[in-house]
C-alpha cells in the first residue's frame, strides 16, 4: 500500500496513489509504504530518484547500521515501534528516509516511511494531523510526532501493564492462594513483565532515533526543543518500566512463597501421619512375629486387643498434633 500526506490549511491530508501518474499531481510531505510491492517501488524510484535498499528493515542493532547520511544527502532512519496486541505483542521495524540536502531532487524535504504491517502509532498521527490545525508544518515535523506518539502509546501501555498487576496484587496479597490460581497468576505476570520488557527496548531504540535526529542538525530550534522534551517523556518511561519490573518481581516472589506454604502444608501433613502410623505398626510388627509363647495368641479377644491398641496409639498422636494445630 502506497500513501502520500500532504498539507492542506494546516492539516495533514492523505491520498492513496493507485498509479505512477497518480505521484506527479501531488507535492506531499510524507510518503508512506506498508508492504510496499515492487510495483510501488518501482515508481518511488522513477518520480522521486529514490531507490529502497533491500535491506531497509533488517534487524541489525549497530547504530551505524541504523542510522547513516549518504553521500547523496540520504538520511536513513530504523526505528522499532509498539505494538501492543493482547495475543501477540511485538515491535515493528520501520526504515525512513529523508533527503534534506539536494534541492535538485524531487524527494527533498520528504519523509519516506516503509514497514511491513499497520502501526497503531501512525494512525494516531494522522488521526491528530487531520483534527489538529497547525500540528505538523514539514517532514521533520512528521517524523518527531511520530516519536512522540511512540513514547505516548508506550506510556499508556504502561498504565495498562500496572492496571493489571494491581490486580493481580489484589489477588495474590489476599492470601488463600492455590496452585490453580497460583499458576494463573504466575502466568498472567510472565505476560505483562515480557511487555514490560519490550516497552522498555522500544523507548530504548526511540531514544537512540531522537538522539541521532538531534546530532544530524537538522532541526530548527522550536523542533530541537521538541525532540528534547521526547527524551524527557523517555526518561520518564524508563524510570517507570523500572519500577514494574520491581513490582513484578515482588508479585512473582510471593506466589512462589505460596506456592511454597501449600507444598509445606502438603509436606507437614504426610509427616504428621507417617508419625502417628509409627506407634500402630510397631505394633503390628510385634505381634507379627512368630515366637511359640505369646501370651495374647491364645486368648479370645486377642485380635479386637491388637487392633484396639493399634488405633488408640494412632489417635493419641492425631489428638496431640491436631491440639498443637500442625494439622492446619
Amino acid at each position: 500500500m502506497l500513501n502520500i500526506f500532504t498539507l492542506a490549511n494546516g492539516r495533514l491530508v492523505q491520498e492513496e496513489i493507485e498509479s505512477l501518474q497518480d505521484l506527479a499531481r501531488f507535492q506531499p510531505i510524507w510518503v508512506d509504504l506498508e508492504s510496499p510491492t515492487l510495483e510501488e517501488k518501482r515508481w518511488i524510484k522513477q518520480h522521486y530518484g529514490l531507490s529502497i535498499p533491500e535491506d531497509a528493515m533488517d534487524q541489525d542493532i549497530e547504530e551505524s547500521a541504523r542510522f547513516y547520511e549518504e553521500d547523496n544527502g540520504d538520511l536513513h532512519i530504523r526505528s522499532d515501534f509498539l505494538i501492543d496486541d493482547e495475543d501477540d505483542p511485538r515491535s515493528v521495524r520501520v526504515a525512513f528516509i529523508m533527503n534534506l540536502h539536494n534541492a535538485a531532487l524531487k524527494s527533498y524535504g520528504v519523509l519516506f516511511s516503509i514497514h511491513d504491517e499497520d502501526v497503531p502509532v501512525f494512525r494516531l498521527l494522522r488521526l491528530r494531523a487531520r483534527r489538529a490545525p497547525g500540528l505538523i508544518e514539514d517532514s521533520k515535523d512528521v517524523l518527531l510526532k511520530l516519536f512522540d506518539a511512540d513514547a505516548e502509546y508506550s506510556a499508556d501501555t504502561l498504565e495498562g501493564i500496572y492496571d493489571d498487576l494491581e490486580k493481580v496484587s489484589t489477588q495474590v496479597l489476599a492470601g488463600d492462594v492455590t496452585d490453580t490460581h497460583a499458576s494463573e497468576v504466575l502466568s498472567a505476570i510472565a505476560r505483562q513483565e515480557d511487555l514490560n520488557g519490550r516497552i522498555r527496548r522500544n523507548v530504548m531504540d526511540t531514544r537512540r532515533a531522537v538522539s541521532f535526529v538531534m546530532r544530524s542538525k537538522m532541526l530548527n530550534s522550536d523542533q530541537f526543543e521538541d525532540a528534547r522534551q521526547i527524551l524527557r517523556d523517555i526518561e520518564s518511561l524508563d524510570n517507570h518500566t523500572a519500577f514494574l519490573f520491581d513490582k513484578i518481581n515482588f508479585l512473582m516472589d510471593a506466589t512462589v512463597g505460596f506456592i511454597n506454604i501449600n507444598q509445606n502444608k502438603i509436606i507437614k501433613i504426610f509427616s504428621v501421619a507417617s508419625v502417628a502410623l509409627l506407634p500402630p505398626t510397631l505394633i503390628a510388627s510385634v505381634y507379627g512375629m512368630n515366637f511359640k509363647y505369646m501370651p495374647e495368641i491364645d486368648w479370645e479377644f486377642g485380635y479386637a486387643y491388637g487392633i484396639a491398641l493399634m488405633v488408640g496409639s494412632a489417635l493419641i498422636p492425631m489428638l496431640y498434633f491436631r491440639k498443637r494445630g500442625w494439622l492446619k
